[in-house]
């Protein structure tokens, strides 16, 4: 059975590939400023189920796999920083503190059109960068092309004291709640395994 990967994030799709996946990545296109729900929960889930959609539509067959992920601060939905200052602000605000990273999840069988998604939730607690780590942060590139600013798995790491929760939500795809989702459709997990990789 093909996996598809509706999704251009390089962390999702190296998690994948070490867990014995071999997806083909096809990007959705979906403009995800275009899409609003009632809380950032909502938010996460509606945009990986519509990434997953427009994809499933354009394949026609296989397992599409669609997920997006928002920091939670208080209530409020952070996606990815627009420009470096805005970027500088938000990690000038939450560091320190803590917030929940929430990755939505949606599974669709191309072929048959069936659909299972759910939502992952990890607390994240965030260490206290000096002005002068933030801005080195800014300038490496990475807060402006991740949602919530960091990257777990990169320079963003030295920045985060801990997590509560599944590592695996924070860099954007959750292996046991994927699982699930397989079962959910049906479809069981290790005949999907390469293990010649």
């Amino acid at each position: 059975m093909t996996i598809v990967l509706a999704s251009a994030s390089p962390a999702r799709l190296a998690l994948l590939r070490t867990a014995g996946l071999d997806p083909k990545v096809v990007v959705s296109g979906v403009d995800e400023d275009a899409v609003t729900a009632d809380t950032p929960g909502d938010l996460a889930l509606t945009l990986a189920r519509a990434k997953a959609a427009a994809v499933a539509e354009r394949v026609g067959d296989g397992l599409v796999i669609g997920c997006d992920s928002v920091l939670e601060i208080d209530g409020v939905p952070y996606g990815k920083p627009a420009t470096p200052e805005e970027a500088t602000a938000r990690w000038q605000a939450m560091r320190g503190s803590d917030g929940r990273l929430l990755t939505g999840h949606c599974v669709i069988d191309a072929a048959s059109g069936r659909e299972a998604a759910e939502l992952g939730s990890t607390l994240v607690r965030f260490g206290t960068p000096t002005d002068a780590e933030i801005a080195a942060y800014v300038a490496t590139g990475e807060p402006l092309r991740v949602a919530g600013a960091f990257a777990l798995e990169g320079f963003g790491g030295w920045f985060v004291e801990g997590i509560d929760g599944d590592h695996g939500n924070v860099l954007g795809i959750s292996l046991p709640l994927l699982r699930r989702l397989f079962a959910e459709l049906g479809v069981e997990l290790p005949p999907l395994w390469r293990v010649d990789r």
